[in-house]
């Protein structure tokens, strides 16, 4: 069986990426596992397979076989998040060199090396390199703010500007960011696949707009046709602005507290290499903005 016909497995393939991107990949026609502790409760395409990144005899069976796998997998909602990712991905690494997998694709963190960066950024860089640790060669795609209904960023940039008729802001709301569609980052994710010059490579993807964090609510409220007065309180530190953002939001508040630890670090990009590889142009702020808010009104 060639690269091109083997299955392709994606782990973490019920999450807000995850899911997008097994529907992208099924209607180009590959054959995909879906990896999921739960598998008799999916519905989704593809064939869901057990699996449990914590527990490496789960993996062998979904692995066998396959060409590529995705890594999708957090736990951004748990305390010790930096542990279990780690143990998480060294542990699917070895497997997938096990198996003799060609290449694994992981969606990461943008942010400078050279930064002082959260303990969230700092965790997705050790995955990067922990997944390559057994030797099956990485494409890694390192992205900002992912823009699209059900996920944890976008939903606390629409919550807080939906039920708040005046913001009073960390000051963090003036760091630079680079937000990207999911149907975006989904593109990107299918067409590195199997591309000779994308494996063992990493990419920094972002949309087309530099935004600082205010400009993003902004732009959010003109679209909903809202006014959102900001006013930053230099004074109201990371660990103030999660307890904040549970009060006026639904997120997780562990995976809340999370982001917000990495929203003081610019994540914008500086390499634009990815798009001699998966040549297109990404959707604009407000584009993604819309589609977002269409999902979430299809949703209910």
């Amino acid at each position: 069986m060639s690269a091109s016909t083997a299955p392709v497995l994606v782990a973490g393939g019920t999450g807000f990426v995850g899911s997008r991107l097994v529907t992208a990949l099924v209607e180009q026609g590959r054959e995909v596992r879906v990896m999921t502790r739960h598998p008799d409760r999916y519905r989704g395409p593809g064939t869901p397979v057990h699996g449990d990144v914590s527990d490496p005899a789960t993996l062998d069976g979904p692995l066998d076989g396959c060409a590529a796998a995705y890594y999708l997998v957090h736990s951004l909602g748990h305390d010790d998040f930096e542990t279990r990712d780690a143990r998480a991905a060294q542990t699917f690494g070895t497997r997938a060199a096990r198996a003799g997998l060609e290449q694994l694709v992981y969606l990461g963190g943008l942010g400078r090396d050279g930064d002082d960066l959260s303990a969230h950024l700092r965790s997705r860089r050790e995955v990067e390199s922990l997944l390559g640790a057994g030797g099956v060669p990485v494409t890694v795609l390192r992205a900002g703010i992912v823009v699209g209904h059900g996920g944890i960023s976008w939903e606390i940039t629409r919550q807080l500007v939906e039920h708040l008729p005046a913001m009073v802001t960390p000051r963090w709301v003036r760091t630079r960011t680079q937000p990207i569609a999911v149907a975006d980052v989904v593109r990107y994710l299918v067409g590195v696949l199997g591309h000779p010059d994308a494996v063992g490579r990493v990419f920094e993807i972002g949309g087309p707009d530099v935004l600082e964090y205010a400009e993003m609510l902004g732009r959010v409220a003109a679209v909903e046709g809202r006014r959102l007065p900001i006013l930053p309180v230099p004074l109201l530190t990371p660990g103030l602005s999660s307890r904040w953002l549970a009060l006026v939001t639904d997120v997780d508040v562990r995976a809340g507290r999370n982001l917000v630890d990495s929203m003081v670090n610019e994540v914008v990009v500086t390499d634009t290499s990815v798009r001699d590889v998966v040549p297109f142009q990404p959707m604009t702020y407000d584009d993604a903005v819309r589609m977002a808010l269409m999902e979430r009104a299809a949703a209910r």
